[in-house]
C-alpha cells in the first residue's frame, strides 16, 4: 500500500476505533447513527418497561401461584439485584467483545427468560428467570450507550441521548398503564410475553443495522478478582437497602450487610489501583466532570425514585384510583419527559450541560417541594402541575448526566461508563426508596398517635397501634369491624390518610433538599472531553 493510500485510510478511520476491519465512510444502513439509535431504543424499551410493568402483575401472580409476600418481594428484588450487581461487569464485556454482540445477546436472553416466566407454573421458576432477566438486562443497558457513543460525533451525541432518554422515560412511566390493561384484560403471563415480539424486532434490526465498534486499546483480559469484589459489594449494599425497612436499620443483619459492603468496596478500590487491566479504572474518576455526573445521577435517582415511590400509594390508596387510572394521572410526568428529553439534548449540545443541569435540578426541587404540599383533597390540577414540572426537571438530568459520564470516559471504557451510569441510578433509586421509607415510617410513628387523640377515638388495644402504623405507611385504611359506627370508621380512615400524607410530605421535602444539593453538584459538570465517535456526516 502506498504512503498516500495509508494516509487516506488513516484520515477516514478515526483514531482509537476499530470497526471489524471496515474502514472509510459508512454506506447503506449498516452503522447508520439514527437507525442505530432506533434499534437500541427498541431493545431498551423491554428493560425500562419491565422495571414497572411487573409491579402491577404481582398481585395476580401471588393469587394464581399461591405465593407468599416474601415470594412476591423476590420477584422484584431478584431482578433488581441481578441488574445492579452486573451492570459494570456487563459494560466491561461490551468493551472487550464488542457492544453489538453483547446487545444482541442481551436481547435474546431477556426475551427467552421472559417467555419461560410466562410458561412457568411455579414461584421458584418465576424468581429464577427474573434473576436471569436482570442479568441479560444488564448486558443491554451499557451496550446501548456504548453503541451510541461510537456511532455519533460529539456534536450530535446529546441529541441522540435525549431521544434515548425519552424512550426510557416513556417506557418506565407506561409500565403501570400497560401492565394494568394486560393483567385486567388478558393475563399476568402476557406482561412477560409482550417482550418477545419487541425482542424479535430489536434482534432483526440489530443484525442488519448495528455495527461492531471497539477501541484499539480495549482491554484484552478480565479482572476476575475485581468482578467478584464489586459484585459482592454491590450485592451487600443493594440487599441491605432492600431489607432494611423489614429488618430495621439498627438490626444486626442490616448493619452486617452495610459493613460488608463498605469493607468490600474498600478492598475493591485497593485492588483496582494495583490491577494491570482493572474492571473499573480508578483513573476515570480523576475527571471531575465524570465524578460529578456520577454523583448527580445518584442524587437525582435518590430524589426521584424515592419520592415517586409514594405517589402510587397516594393515588390508589388515598384517592381510591385503579392502577390504570393512577397511571393515567402520571401522564403529565411522562409527557413532559418525552417532550423535553430531545429538547434538553439539543440545548445541551448548543450551550453545554452545566447551565441546563443546574436549572433542571432547581426545577425538580421546586416540583418536589410542591408535591410535599399535596393533601387528601388535592385535585388533578395540582398534581398535574407538579408532575409536569418534575418531568421538565428530570429529563435534562437524565440526558445531560449520561452524556457527562459517557462523554468524559475514554472510548475504550465506554461500556464501563455506561454500566457506571446505570449502576448509579440503581444505587440512588434503592437508597432513596430505603431512606425516604424510613423518613415516612418515622413521621407516621410520631403523627398517628397525635391525630388519633385529636380525633377523640377510643384507646387502642395492645398490638393495634403497630398494625395501624403499618397500614398508614402505605395509605391504607383497613376495613372497619362489623358494627362499627360510620362516623368512627370515617374518623379512623381520616387519621390514617392524614398520617400517610404527613409522612409523604416530609419525604418529598427531603427529596427536594437532595435536589438542591444535586443542583450544586451540577456546577462541576462540563461537556465530554473525549471525542465521541466517528467523523461522519449524520
Amino acid at each position: 500500500m502506498s504512503s498516500q493510500t495509508s494516509l487516506a485510510k488513516d484520515q477516514e478511520e478515526p483514531p482509537g476505533s476499530r470497526d471489524s476491519g471496515i474502514s472509510g465512510p459508512r454506506t447503506g444502513v449498516r452503522g447508520h447513527p439514527w437507525l442505530t439509535l432506533v434499534t437500541v431504543a427498541i431493545g431498551i424499551t423491554m428493560v425500562a418497561l419491565d422495571g414497572t410493568i411487573v409491579a402491577i402483575a404481582n398481585p395476580a401472580i401471588q393469587k394464581d401461584l399461591g405465593a407468599s409476600l416474601a415470594d412476591v418481594q423476590w420477584i422484584t428484588n431478584g431482578y433488581l439485584l441481578a441488574l445492579a450487581v452486573a451492570l459494570i461487569t456487563a459494560g466491561k464485556l461490551g468493551d472487550r467483545f464488542g457492544h453489538r454482540q453483547t446487545f444482541l445477546l442481551g436481547v435474546v436472553g431477556f426475551a427467552a427468560a421472559s417467555g419461560v416466566i410466562g410458561l412457568g407454573g411455579s414461584v421458584s421458576l418465576v424468581v429464577t428467570f427474573r434473576v436471569l432477566q436482570g442479568l441479560f438486562g444488564a448486558l443491554l443497558m451499557p451496550a446501548a450507550l456504548g453503541l451510541l457513543r461510537a456511532s455519533f460525533p460529539a456534536e450530535k451525541l446529546n441529541a441522540a441521548i435525549g431521544i434515548w432518554g425519552a424512550v426510557i422515560g416513556a417506557s418506565t412511566a407506561a409500565g403501570p398503564i400497560v401492565g394494568g390493561l394486560l393483567v385486567e384484560h388478558v393475563s399476568w403471563e402476557s406482561v412477560f410475553f409482550i417482550n418477545i415480539p419487541v425482542a424479535l424486532v430489536a434482534l432483526l434490526m440489530g443484525l442488519v443495522i448495528l455495527r461492531d465498534h471497539r477501541a484499539e486499546n480495549a482491554p484484552r483480559s478480565f479482572d476476575v478478582p475485581g468482578i467478584l469484589l464489586l459484585s459482592t459489594a454491590m450485592f451487600c449494599l443493594i440487599w441491605a437497602l432492600i431489607k432494611a425497612p423489614t429488618w430495621g436499620w439498627s438490626d444486626t443483619a442490616t448493619l452486617g450487610f452495610l459493613g460488608g459492603a463498605l469493607v468490600t468496596f474498600l478492598v475493591f478500590g485497593f485492588w483496582e489501583s494495583k490491577a494491570h487491566e482493572p474492571l473499573l479504572p480508578l483513573s476515570m474518576f480523576r475527571s471531575v466532570p465524570l465524578t460529578a455526573g456520577t454523583v448527580l445521577m445518584v442524587l437525582m435517582a435518590f430524589g426521584f425514585m424515592g419520592g415517586i415511590f409514594f405517589v402510587t400509594f397516594y393515588l390508589q390508596n388515598v384517592h381510591g384510583m385503579s392502577p390504570v387510572d393512577s397511571g393515567i394521572h402520571l401522564l403529565p410526568l411522562t409527557a413532559m419527559m418525552i417532550v423535553s428529553s430531545p429538547l434538553a439534548g439539543a440545548l445541551i449540545s448548543k450551550i453545554g450541560p452545566r447551565v441546563p443541569l443546574v436549572g433542571a435540578m432547581v426545577i425538580a426541587a421546586v416540583a418536589m417541594f410542591g408535591l410535599s404540599t399535596l393533601d387528601a383533597d388535592s385535585g388533578g390540577a395540582a398534581t398535574s402541575l407538579w408532575f409536569s414540572l418534575l418531568g421538565l426537571g428530570l429529563a435534562p438530568v437524565m440526558v445531560g448526566a449520561t452524556e457527562v459520564i459517557v462523554g468524559n470516559a475514554p472510548m475504550e471504557h465506554a461500556g464501563v461508563a455506561g454500566g457506571l451510569q446505570q449502576a448509579a441510578m440503581q444505587v440512588g433509586g434503592s437508597l432513596g426508596t430505603a431512606v425516604l421509607g424510613v423518613v415516612m415510617a418515622s413521621r407516621v410513628d410520631t403523627v398517628l398517635p397525635e391525630k388519633w387523640a385529636e380525633a377523640k377515638l377510643p384507646p387502642l388495644k395492645p398490638g393495634q397501634e403497630d398494625q395501624l402504623k403499618s397500614a398508614a405507611e402505605v395509605g391504607v385504611a383497613p376495613p372497619a369491624p362489623r358494627g362499627t359506627p360510620e362516623q368512627i370508621a370515617d374518623a379512623v380512615k381520616g387519621v390514617l390518610h392524614d398520617s400517610f400524607i404527613s409522612g409523604m410530605g416530609l419525604a418529598f421535602t427531603c427529596a427536594g433538599i437532595v435536589a438542591v444539593l444535586a443542583a450544586g453538584v451540577a456546577f462541576f459538570t462540563k461537556r465530554g472531553a473525549n471525542d465521541a465517535g466517528p467523523s461522519v456526516h449524520v
